[in-house]
């Protein structure tokens, strides 16, 4: 019997399951971190990570201050430790949040002890490994421990920690988000939409896939994108939504899988890229809330019908994508579990940094 991606399949398809320890594990920090928060009344928030939890990071920053209007932004973490000067403002009250799923990347430690011994700031860590080390230099925690995998690719361990970024947002923002619909929309996500993933994935008509997302949603297309990518060893790029017809587009033909992740407020504009591509001959699957009879006129539609504000349901564009990635890793020949030249985690010699 094939075993190929036998991990990473049950880590996507257990995230109903898991979903409620990220919701219980932010629940249980509330009044802590609201406490930090109010007390050390911070000026701007810098968000990092590395691979997956970069972009990670960046949906981070953007649903940050666009929900409480702090300044934030988000660095990978080598280039919070190669270029500081062009990242940090020492004028400023700086909270640092680093996300890691292991806690011992080796330049996302480097990154908080430089912050720590320049900049002399706090440092709050999203992770999916208590007892890290990342998580032991930090001065607030929130760890799910229940989320690790075995497969290298990250599934669960991101969408947990994204759940976590979505509360810590609302929790700073002063108006915590009720996500406890999350694992039950995940679960439908899932059953309803892995035939679709499955048919898209291992359709050997598609040669490229771009993913598309705009604002907060480009992080999360970033991440579709790695995860086709290294999975499955496709050729997958990611840009910003309206970008995309700023050059990238002219690598779509008739081998082409378009995939976008609308929003609400810019759901026109972004509904009109993709009817472009289409017309250009690319297929085309749209992630909406609730797509349009125009929308699913032209493209594959998973209709989301969360009843949740896009702050809220962030996370649930996330597993059909997962999914197909999966399926074309399969498809491809290659062993989801064990991508090529990749390990879990990225450990380099301390002294380089």
């Amino acid at each position: 019997m094939d075993s190929r991606g036998k991990h990473t399949l049950a880590e996507i398809l257990s995230q109903p399951q898991i979903w409620p320890d990220a919701l219980a594990a932010a629940g249980a920090k509330a009044d802590t971190l609201t406490r930090f928060w109010q007390e050390q009344r911070f000026a701007q928030v810098i968000f990092t990570g590395c691979g997956s939890t970069f972009y990670l990071a960046h949906l981070g920053a953007v649903l940050l201050q666009s929900q409480a209007g702090i300044p934030a932004r988000a660095f990978p973490g080598s280039e919070l430790t190669l270029f500081p000067e062009s990242c940090f403002d020492a004028s400023a009250n700086t909270l640092l949040i680093a996300v890691s799923r292991s806690g011992e990347t080796t330049e996302t430690i480097a990154a908080v002890d430089l912050f720590r011994r320049r900049y002399k700031g706090k440092v709050l860590v999203v992770t999916n490994t208590s007892e890290s080390r990342l998580a032991r230099a930090a001065d607030e925690v929130v760890a799910i421990d229940s989320a690790r995998e075995q497969s290298v690719a990250q599934t669960r361990s991101f969408s947990s920690m994204a759940i976590v970024v979505q509360a810590l947002a609302g929790l700073f923002a002063g108006r915590p988000h009720d996500l406890s619909e999350l694992p039950a929309v995940a679960g439908r996500l899932l059953r309803d939409y892995g035939p679709l993933a499955q048919k898209l994935g291992e359709d050997p008509r598609i040669e490229r896939f771009f993913f598309l997302g705009s604002n907060a949603l480009y992080g999360l297309a970033c991440e579709a994108m790695l995860k086709m990518k290294e999975m499955s060893l496709s050729y997958s790029e990611a840009y910003h939504m309206l970008e995309f017809r700023h050059g990238p587009m002219s690598m779509v033909n008739e081998r082409t899988l378009v995939t976008g992740l609308l929003s609400d407020s810019a759901y026109p504009h972004e509904a009109a890229v993709l009817r472009e591509m289409s017309e250009r001959g690319a297929r085309v699957l749209a992630i909406a809330e609730e797509p349009d009879s125009q929308l699913a006129a032209f493209s594959e539609t998973v209709a989301l019908r969360t009843g949740l504000p896009l702050y809220a349901r962030l996370i649930a564009y996330l597993p059909a994508l997962q999914l197909m990635a999966y399926y074309r890793a399969i498809f491809n020949s290659q062993d989801p579990d064990q991508p090529a030249n990749l390990h879990a985690v990225i450990t380099l010699d301390p002294q380089s940094f």
